[in-house]
């Protein structure tokens, strides 16, 4: 059944909300309400869907995923722990209720559910109301998190077999401030990580958000790289037209001895960035 236009809007509100994940997202969608709609906007959205009362009764089969959805979906915590059991560490669950008010209960249900770091808020415009959970990470180091993400991606992907819709590029945006503080006629102009010498360049990729954090962190603290302040994302399309090569998810350690350059790119043929 093709979705209305009040799912649409109440859906693409949940759709702000999905996580940063590895170069595919995998996500359980309750009764299939939300698939469709996200897939339109999320090129590397892997979709399964489960039935609701399947989660109130045995639960589903693994693989565990990033991020659960629903909509319009009737919630308790006997439900609520079938969802945080079902998804890996670090997992969101994201509802939209169109009949919802926003209020104290819902934080309640989601604790009771053994969710953290909850949001509820108004979903569209005022109306209805969208909660977020997430289940606790098994770590309280920020980089172990990151790590765990990123290693669903391998190191040193050959792009030829890269499958993911997406690369990931290092950047030094100037001037580094966000685009409501721009004078009028200012533009803002983008350098991204590279690999260099005299002869050749080749660019610095990443599969994913938390797998170029996951370098980032690392090569800063042993100031291998200094001063970037945005992540661009690219279509695999994009990414075709650039004309230089692409070295796609190296380690510090593969690249520590070799000289680092700083390549132009423009950020008008960039992907709208990651929630």
């Amino acid at each position: 059944m093709t979705p209305g236009p009040l799912r649409r809007r109440f859906v693409e509100a949940l759709a702000k909300h999905l996580p940063p994940s590895a170069s595919r997202l995998r996500l359980l969608d309750i009764d299939g309400h939300c698939g469709e709609i996200l897939a339109g906007r999320r090129a590397d959205l892997d979709i399964r869907r489960t039935a609701a009362i399947d989660l109130r009764g045995s639960g589903i089969v693994p693989p565990a995923a990033d991020a659960i959805v629903a909509f319009d979906c009737d919630l308790d915590s006997k439900m609520l722990m079938s969802i945080a059991a079902n998804m890996r560490p670090g997992g969101r669950f994201i509802a939209v209720l169109p009949q919802g008010i926003v209020g104290e209960c819902w934080v309640d249900l989601l604790e009771a559910g053994g969710l953290v770091r909850i949001l509820v808020e108004p979903a569209v415009d005022g109306a209805g109301v969208l909660i977020r959970g997430e289940k606790p990470h098994a770590t309280v180091s920020t980089l172990g998190r990151i790590h765990s993400v990123a290693r669903a991606d391998a190191d040193l992907v050959d792009l030829a077999e890269y499958r993911g819709p997406y690369l990931r590029l290092l950047v030094r945006q100037s001037p580094n401030k966000p685009v409501w503080k721009l004078e009028a006629g200012e533009a803002i102009a983008w350098r991204a990580l590279a690999l260099g010498d005299d002869t050749e360049a080749v660019l610095i990729a990443f599969s994913s958000l938390p797998k170029a954090v996951g370098f980032l962190q690392p090569a800063v603290l042993i100031d291998m790289v200094r001063d970037v302040n945005k992540v661009g994302k690219f279509d695999r399309e994009v990414a075709a037209g650039w004309g230089t090569p692409v070295i796609l998810n190296p380690t510090p350690d593969a690249i520590k001895d070799r000289q680092l350059i700083w390549l132009h790119i423009d950020p008008a043929t960039a992907a709208a960035p990651d929630e």
